[in-house]
């Protein structure tokens, strides 16, 4: 499908008329370049479970999760073999948590108890620069409210393949919070992680295990109620009720120095020095006022960065995958019918973008207790340009 980027440029121009002036230090969305139209490569499929995550080790291992999100459910985290064999990872153990004995566990879950520690419901995954896994397991089952504050996030070690932290979140989030996706500085030994339901940043200090969550009920963090989020022609809606998820799509520049972030149901894109974000000193008020808004793009769910600066994230309503350069320049990199709400991403060192297909608005609760999905769950990568 054909995207004209003046639609783009417009909301641009809107974005200053309505009083959401990007901040001085990002210029307007600025006239696309010839878009680049790749070629999608199918490196996995799963017809029965839906995914939601995506990440690759520095040697080329695939890993995915699935979120505990219906009875249609086997394990948490995998790792996939031949494009085909799903080893839960990192062990069958931790993937057998059972809601139903988890009262009587003493075990389960406890901080430090990594013998303990089950998989509840994982939303995400990342491979950072030190090729650790992180997981992010906000613990709420069915999406509805965090299991005995079981909340966490997760890392394993890929040269052992055992979990060697487990940071608990309880307290940091309240207990209806949807923790989502995460980025590492491992230079900085900070995590930075978004909170989709009540909106807002959480701050992980990985050498003392402290966190705190920041920016909770801001703009940047909140939907904007004045955006309605269509798909072709109809606006979504989940269980009756238009549908609003806050803050989610999360990304660490190159240099660690800007994390860049979004709701998910609108078109804003925003961004704050990590400086900021890890200064404990800070009034809560000044640093929102930090928050530039980078401007007007597309609905992404998730948005990875390269090693050049090069912002990838998805127009969920176009099927297509985008790329916004280090001057605000936008590419279409790929549009496929195949990308059925593109979710998750991960940039590899050989120059592969990855990304995996949820198809969230093909499940019941977004149509009246059907499911409409007729194509497999799928992880593709994508050749980027030298």
């Amino acid at each position: 499908m054909k995207i004209s980027w003046i639609w783009y440029g417009l909301c641009g121009i809107l974005l200053v008329a309505c009083g959401q002036d990007p901040s001085s230090n990002n210029s307007a969305l600025l006239k696309s370049p010839a878009d680049l139209h790749l070629t999608l490569e199918p490196v996995f499929e799963d017809s029965t479970y839906e995914l939601t995550g995506v990440a690759v080790s520095k040697d080329g291992r695939l890993f995915t999760n699935y979120p505990r999100w219906s009875s249609t459910y086997q394990y948490g985290v995998v790792e996939i073999k031949n494009g085909r064999q799903k080893l839960p990872f990192p062990d069958e153990k931790t993937n057998t948590w059972d809601p139903s004995s988890a009262g009587t566990d003493p075990h389960g879950n406890r901080p430090g108890d990594n013998e303990g520690l089950k998989w509840i419901c994982v939303q995400a995954i990342y491979v950072d620069h030190d090729n650790n896994l992180w997981v992010v397991d906000p613990a709420s089952p069915f999406q509805k409210g965090v299991f005995a504050g079981k909340q966490k996030l997760v890392r394993i070690d890929l040269s052992t393949n055992k979990i060697d932290r487990a940071y608990s979140l309880v307290g940091v989030t309240d207990d209806q919070s949807y923790l989502n996706d995460v980025r590492v500085d491992t230079k900085s030994q900070v995590a930075y992680m978004t909170n989709s339901s009540e909106g807002g940043l959480v701050i992980v200090d990985l050498r003392s295990g402290k966190a705190r969550q920041v920016l909770q009920g801001t703009r940047s963090v909140i939907s904007s109620p004045k955006y309605t989020f269509f798909l072709e022609g109809n606006m979504v809606r989940k269980m009756g009720a238009p549908f609003h998820i806050n803050s989610d799509g999360i990304a660490l520049t190159p240099d660690g120095k800007y994390l860049y972030y979004k709701p998910l149901t609108d078109d804003y894109l925003y961004r704050i020095q990590t400086a900021y974000l890890v200064d404990t000193t800070m009034d809560a008020g000044v640093l929102a006022s930090k928050v530039d808004t980078v401007g007007n793009f597309a609905v992404t769910d998730g948005m990875e960065f390269d090693r050049k600066g090069n912002l990838y994230l998805g127009d969920i309503a176009n099927n297509t995958i985008v790329r916004i350069d280090t001057g605000n320049h936008v590419q279409i990199l790929v549009s496929d019918k195949r990308l059925i709400w593109p979710d998750s991403y991960q940039v590899t060192d050989d120059g592969y973008l990855y990304v995996s297909c949820s198809q969230i608005q093909m499940q019941p609760p977004f149509n009246e207790g059907v499911n409409k999905r007729t194509t497999p769950y799928t992880i593709y990568r994508i050749k980027l340009p030298d």
